[in-house]
């Protein structure tokens, strides 16, 4: 009988996803055993299914990967993003249930493509391949803009803050103690990550890190170890379950997800330190694209539920300080220079080392810090190498760490006493435009964007800044009524687009190379938005018509089911962004303790 060694996975009729594990199988007996198992059957965070089971229902995940099919002499074209795609006589294949991997490399004429007739070449199973495109670093001192080219964040003029680290020898501090620096544990055959790393790559990378890291082993036992140990092994052990509350197919693995909500509510503690002087910590934004750090700042601090004033009891430790107001307060314009933000937030971490044994118990495996603006990931890299971090910023070059890091959503806030204002739109049947993007012209990226589809085709509205014309729909209406929302890089691969187009009910499309979605260890991305990359911007039009009619209503319908998953409120509801935030957190301690 033979064996495909090229196939990850077969998609079944039915929808059913039969992967294999180890980059081979006879398909026409994975086949068999596939149709024998329950469309509810759910991956395993550990490499597996839940029951053990080597099959996965993922209803044929729409992502455009990257496949390098060989060099030309546009090549120095393609690293800069820019360009049209070279000849090819390829012609669609089109499958209800297929995903995309067309193998298109950028060119530099835009006539080559409309003469050759190009069109990108569909595939039944994702290519693993990358490509290596490295565009130039934008200036470290930008502001960002929202749409209407505001500024992203109004901030009352600040004072520098200080911390005065205690008088008192530093006895607990790691230079005394350098074991407890321990980097944690790696997989040490592992090859640097390329330029450019696929959704499908990250899943692996996901995988991947279950096994190979692992936090610094702490100093000296607890009893909030044994918790996690007691946890971990329930979570692992989570009999499936089929709860009407939770959508399965939006979930890597729903029962394990449940299991390990309800520990969460049941034993998490969380001690906040109380140490920092504000703006920096404790007064965090609440409006604009950085205001995900400040609610979630607002909420654990005035929490009963999850909080103790015991740090003995603790099971995580959590940093008050805004990335956003430590920029505003430290950063000095113009001067290309932030280390000045990085000697205060090591000041800092001296206090706390000082003052208390639990950094030094673990190396700081069990503190977290939640930060939104761009430059957290940079700041909090050399300072807190071990933390957890749940960035906005969640950057696979920029030192985003799978197993330990979280992806945080950028949230913009734009009436903190309605957070949830003209949510909702209009459903599919309504939805007459294919798809709309309008933005300032942040990064290399979006530029390229308006060069192929502004003023192109009537249903791809794409602009640039949003034009105010008498009788025309506003952005917010736009979103409502678009199939597909696009969300582009801009500076950073981040963007408060995504949650806006889950906000508005529009599906996703995210356009933005080693971006890592929020909450990726535990949602299932591929079943509700679309993944492009950045190099098939000119095919993007040709990507959406592929995707039949039934698949979109389906991802419509499985956005509003994600919904409540992106959504403040004043009081933290079951399930919300607060919860979801602290849950991440909490599910990467548990799978890297040791």
């Amino acid at each position: 009988m033979p064996i495909l060694k090229s196939i990850q996975f077969i998609e079944l009729p039915n929808g059913m996803r039969v992967s294999s594990l180890f980059g081979s199988f006879n398909v026409l007996s994975a086949a068999k055993n596939a149709s024998q198992v329950s469309d509810s059957s759910f991956e395993s965070p550990l490499g597996g299914s839940g029951n053990s089971l080597a099959t996965n229902q993922t209803d044929g995940a729409y992502s455009s990967t990257a496949k390098q099919e060989g060099k030309d002499s546009n090549a120095s074209d393609e690293r800069n993003g820019l360009g049209e795609p070279p000849s090819s006589n390829g012609k669609p294949v089109i499958d209800g249930a297929s995903t995309i991997s067309d193998g298109v490399e950028l060119g530099e004429s835009e006539t080559e493509d409309k003469a050759t007739g190009h069109v990108p070449k569909l595939s039944f199973h994702p290519s693993y391949a990358v490509v290596d495109i490295a565009p130039a670093p934008a200036p470290p001192d930008r502001k960002r803009t929202d749409e209407d080219g505001n500024a992203a964040q109004a901030s009352p003029p600040v004072h520098t803050p200080s911390i005065e680290p205690p008088a008192e020898h530093i006895k607990n501090d790691p230079r005394t103690h350098p074991e407890i620096n321990e980097t944690p544990t790696r997989n040490e055959a592992a090859k640097p990550l390329p330029a450019v790393v696929s959704i499908t790559r990250m899943n692996e990378l996901l995988r991947q890190s279950r096994h190979s890291y692992r936090s610094a082993k702490p100093l000296w036992p607890s009893a909030a170890d044994e918790d996690i140990i007691s946890a971990k092994s329930e979570i692992e052990n989570a009999p499936y379950v089929n709860d009407p509350k939770l959508h399965a197919p939006l979930y890597r693995n729903v029962s394990m997800f449940r299991r390990s909500y309800e520990l969460m509510e049941r034993i998490l503690k969380v001690y906040v330190y109380r140490e920092g002087k504000s703006p920096v910590f404790h007064r965090p934004p609440l409006q604009g694209i950085y205001a995900s750090e400040g609610w979630f700042m607002k909420l654990m601090e005035a929490n009963r539920k999850f909080v103790t004033k015991d740090p003995a009891k603790a099971h995580l430790f959590y940093f008050p300080f805004s990335s956003r107001q430590l920029e505003e307060a430290l950063y000095v314009p113009g001067s290309h220079k932030k280390s000045n933000l990085i000697a205060f937030l090591e000041d800092y971490l001296t206090t706390i080392r000082g003052r208390y044994p639990y950094w030094n118990r673990t190396g700081g495996a069990d503190h977290f810090a939640v930060a939104c603006h761009d430059w957290a990931a940079y700041e909090t890299r050399r300072v807190m190498p071990n933390s957890i971090r749940a960035l906005c910023n969640s950057d696979v070059n920029e030192g985003f760490e799978f197993g330990k890091d979280v992806a945080l959503p950028e949230t913009k806030i734009r009436s903190p006493k309605n957070l949830l204002a003209d949510i909702g739109g209009k459903p599919p049947s309504q939805r007459d435009t294919l798809a709309f993007f309008a933005g300032r012209m942040h990064g290399y990226l979006r530029p390229v964007l308006l060069r192929h589809w502004q003023d192109k085709e009537p249903d791809m509205k794409i602009f640039g800044k949003m034009p105010k014309v008498k009788r025309q729909p506003s952005y917010m209406e736009y979103m409502k009524r678009s199939k597909y929302c696009i969300c582009p890089r801009g500076f950073e691969v981040n963007s408060p687009r995504v949650v806006e187009a889950i906000f508005f009910e529009c599906v996703p499309v995210i356009i933005s190379d080693n971006f890592v979605p929020p909450f990726f260890e535990i949602l299932n991305w591929e079943s509700f938005a679309v993944f492009v990359p950045e190099k098939d911007i000119p095919d993007l039009k040709t990507i959406l018509l592929s995707i039949p009619n039934k698949r979109y209503v389906e991802m419509q319908q499985r956005v509003k089911k994600v919904q409540r998953h992106f959504l403040w409120h004043a009081r933290p509801e079951k399930y919300d962004i607060f919860h979801m935030t602290l849950h991440s957190v909490w599910f990467n301690r548990i799978f890297s303790f040791r």
